[in-house]
């Protein structure tokens, strides 16, 4: 259980730590969210995984570095403390994320949603979600392996993250193409010899 007894697989991942920053606890952080300047702000709680169960870290101090922030926790002091940190998963509680404007979705609400086509046909669980805001690419399970739908409101034009459904109305050919791309791939590896 995590911080306030919920469920650490509850918590929704907002960055990871990279690597220490200097001697003085500093760390560089590899943001997946695109509210850094709101959620890596001097103040901000973040939550790590411990020995301990969760951890509740505050932000002390924070500058942007390359677009990454490179982040300095109370309490963390040295580059021993911030060796600690290394490779930690930096999560926050849902009720903690930024309400979205309608028809927009995060990421993990997209997760494990089953795609299907206006005329019922299953296509596949969501398993990744790729790109940032206007460029979304929802890669799905389908039954001859990934399926890359773009997640623009002409092609899902049902999205229900309670129900855990998108519903899509593809062009001609996109749920194919990923088929033609493996075909093709097969037969250059058979032909190359691999």
């Amino acid at each position: 259980m995590a911080g306030g007894g919920q469920p650490w697989d509850d918590f929704v991942l907002v960055g990871r730590v990279a690597r220490p920053h200097g001697i003085r606890g500093q760390v560089v952080v590899t943001p997946d969210t695109d509210f850094v300047d709101q959620r890596f702000r001097a103040g901000a709680t973040l939550w790590i995984r411990s020995d301990r169960g969760a951890e509740r870290l505050t932000v002390g101090s924070v500058r942007l570095q390359g677009g990454r922030p490179v982040v300095g926790f109370e309490g963390f002091l040295s580059i021993e403390d911030a060796q600690r940190l290394l490779g930690q998963e930096l999560r926050v509680p849902e009720e903690d994320l930024v309400p979205l404007e309608a028809d927009s979705y995060y990421h993990h609400q997209l997760l494990g949603c089953v795609v299907e086509t206006s005329g019922g046909e299953r296509v596949g669980p969501v398993r990744r979600v790729e790109g940032g805001s206007g460029a979304s690419l929802l890669s799905v399970e389908g039954a001859r392996g990934e399926v890359l739908i773009p997640f623009t409101g002409r092609i899902c034009v049902h999205v229900d993250v309670a129900g855990r459904r998108i519903t899509i109305d593809p062009p001609d050919g996109l749920l194919e193409l990923n088929e033609s791309d493996r075909a093709s791939a097969t037969a250059r590896r058979a032909t190359s010899g691999e």
